[in-house]
């Protein structure tokens, strides 16, 4: 199932706010979607379950930002969310 881009963004914002569980709760929903799952593994990056993150990363087709700052990356998806 394809996301929703306004559950998506709520999602971010709620990393940002360091409300984790409430944005995890969100990207769990669409496990099939790739943006989804690299939210998620910014989430998880930012727990500190690098191992966990690097899954997610692997779902979403974007290993290449594993070493991405995490606010820096939820900032950058944001705007690509937001240009859609």
């Amino acid at each position: 199932m394809s996301a929703p881009k306004d559950e998506l963004l709520q999602a971010i914002e709620l990393a940002l706010d360091r409300q984790w569980d409430s944005a995890h709760e969100i990207v769990q929903k669409y496990e099939d979607d790739a943006t989804a799952s690299r939210i998620h593994a910014v989430l998880h990056k930012m727990e500190g379950d690098l191992s966990n993150s690097r899954y997610w990363y692997r779902r979403a087709g974007r290993m290449q930002n594993v070493d991405a700052e995490p606010r820096t990356e939820l900032a950058a998806i944001q705007r690509e969310l937001m240009s859609k």
